[in-house]
């Protein structure tokens, strides 16, 4: 049956004319891919791409476990389009981390853990992020500390008070993801939040808390009582 009107509009025509709430999300995809192939279009290739895990899914939370590879697998979606996707992928894990820590006091660890949790929770590989907070326990900016195992040396409290002094921050907060979707934390995480906490009480510079981010969950050294001094 041959398409009319509103169906037969292609994505892009759509959005201009009846605005992006009206695409599904595979064209939404579409739009980003702008072209398919011979034999399918870009739209078809935007469904394809949900569809990688799982054959009925629609569902756009799919794009945060892809890689390169899995992209590029798909005929039709090279390189260029791959890299495309997963910044898209990486802008929405930005801006929902921005839009919650918008304004937020670092007060408790679930506020710190709900800021965090998307853009670390799919991450392949550990990350070290230093966050610098003001007098109001709001956050003044972040930094990445290491990517890979988080260890004593690799965190060194030396270097993460400098960059704390030059930030001018009142006080600090560690934070780390667990790939393994398991944020109870190891030896390692244990000592070097203590490292970190001995070399904060002599500068002056607390360490507020160290939070570990699992799959959907997370571990507080303060609440866990691995972390005694601090705010």
């Amino acid at each position: 049956m041959k398409k009319t009107g509103f169906q037969a509009e292609l994505p892009y025509e759509r959005f201009l004319k009846h605005g992006a709430g009206s695409l599904t999300n595979a064209e939404l995809l579409a739009i980003v891919l702008r072209t398919g192939t011979n034999r399918e279009s870009a739209t078809d290739l935007g469904r394809k791409i949900l569809q990688i895990r799982d054959e009925h899914s629609t569902a756009l939370s799919v794009l945060h476990d892809l890689t390169m590879e899995d992209l590029i697998e798909i005929d039709g979606i090279g390189e260029v389009k791959a890299v495309k996707i997963l910044c898209l992928a990486e802008l929405s894990k930005r801006m929902v981390s921005e839009k919650a820590g918008e304004r937020q006091q670092f007060t408790k660890a679930p506020v710190v853990a709900d800021c965090y949790m998307e853009k670390l929770r799919h991450e392949p590989h550990e990350k070290a992020y230093l966050l610098f907070l003001d007098n109001k326990l709001s956050l003044i900016a972040e930094e990445i500390l290491s990517i890979g195992t988080v260890n004593r040396t690799l965190l060194d409290p030396r270097e993460i008070y400098l960059r704390a002094l030059r930030k001018k921050a009142v006080s600090i907060l560690l934070l780390h993801n667990h790939p393994s979707g398991d944020p109870t934390p190891s030896a390692d995480d244990i000592a070097v939040t203590k490292r970190v906490a001995k070399a904060g009480e002599i500068i002056g510079i607390p360490l507020i808390d160290h939070i570990v981010i699992g799959d959907g969950r997370y571990c507080s050294m303060k609440e866990s009582g691995h972390l005694t001094n601090g705010g």
